[in-house]
């Protein structure tokens, strides 16, 4: 064939332009773009629908107060699941926090000592149940599902026996004044949530163990080739999200002076429908810090948006579920487009 009859070479810019678009909306920075869009279209829903009662500062301090407590238990739970793991007893395990660092035996050390104690009770329960739950998955073979299950029973029972099934006040003087003072105007419960997100995005992008913590997630048997102690990282990652847990039952302690084995309702469901907004995968291997920021701040938003409006807690649960729904179908097109 001639050159002048030679057929012209098919130009392909829309595909270009499909594939940059999908490379956008998957990278890290178009989706915290588009969670903090939805933020904001919560916000001029929140002072459209409720007005000054929304916009007001006392408002907005309850919300980040809110936002503190469960936002604490999802950087956790960001690790375990881009870990390739689950954790379903975390709110159990707030629950036995908070209740073995109120009863009157530790209160009374507390009184003789200092409050620092109830602190560190909380953590070592917390910390101990995640090692027990990291356990069982790695060296025990259990499924992470059928055993943070069992440990969701098994711990919000122990919490029950251990409390008689009745709230414990906290009656020990320091405590309740420290986590109730502000510093700069900020609460304390929130300067706590910024300084664990902060150090968990440290922790998962700027050192070795979060690398670690990527490629257990995505091949555990490359990881393992690789030289990484697979099981016993597995178990740090739970341990991590127990210690978690027990900071969040301090917190939840000092914010209703309470410990009890009703803490923690429905965390776990929660923390993982933040974490998955937030763009971590279920299936492990990528997980966003800054995205479970957003996620935690998007649902406590638009839980005091529907309290604003007087609609009832099924409106917000179902409103919650459209949420996660909408959000796992999101990451499946996208990975489908990365994957083509």
């Amino acid at each position: 064939m001639s050159e002048d009859t030679a057929v012209p070479a098919q130009k392909s810019p829309p595909v270009a332009k499909e594939s940059s678009v999908s490379a956008l909306l998957g990278s890290p920075a178009g989706r915290n773009t588009g969670l903090v869009v939805a933020l904001i279209l919560l916000c001029l829903g929140g002072v459209i629908t409720a007005g000054d009662r929304f916009a007001d500062v006392d408002n907005v301090l309850t919300i980040l107060r809110l936002a503190a407590v469960i936002g604490v238990v999802s950087v956790g739970m960001t690790f375990v699941i881009t870990g390739g793991g689950i954790d379903l007893s975390v709110g159990a395990i707030v629950a036995l926090s908070s209740v073995w660092a109120t009863t009157l035996a530790t209160q009374g050390i507390a009184n003789d000592s200092h409050w620092i104690v109830m602190v560190f009770t909380a953590l070592l329960v917390g910390g101990a149940c995640g090692l027990v739950n990291g356990a069982l998955i790695a060296y025990g073979r259990v499924v992470a599902f059928i055993a943070t299950l069992a440990s969701l029973a098994a711990a919000r029972g122990l919490a029950e026996i251990i409390s008689n099934r009745k709230t414990q006040i906290v009656n020990v003087p320091g405590f309740a004044a420290f986590f109730d003072a502000s510093i700069l105007g900020i609460p304390v419960l929130v300067v706590i949530f910024a300084l664990v997100a902060v150090g968990g995005w440290v922790l998962l992008n700027r050192t070795t163990f979060g690398r670690r913590t990527f490629a257990v997630g995505g091949n555990p048997e490359a990881a393992r080739l690789a030289g990484i102690d697979v099981k016993r990282h597995t178990v740090m990652l739970y341990t991590l999200l127990g210690l978690c847990c027990g900071l969040a039952a301090v917190m939840l302690i000092a914010r209703t002076t309470t410990g009890s084995s009703t803490h923690g309702g429905l965390y776990e469901l929660d923390a993982i429908a933040a974490v998955v907004i937030g763009g971590t995968l279920l299936s492990g291997g990528r997980g966003t810090i800054a995205g479970t920021v957003f996620g935690v701040l998007i649902f406590t938003t638009l839980s005091n948006v529907f309290t604003l409006n007087n609609l009832s807690i099924s409106a917000q649960a179902v409103a919650k579920g459209a949420i996660i729904v909408v959000a796992v179908l999101l990451q499946q097109r996208l990975a489908r487009r990365s994957g083509a």
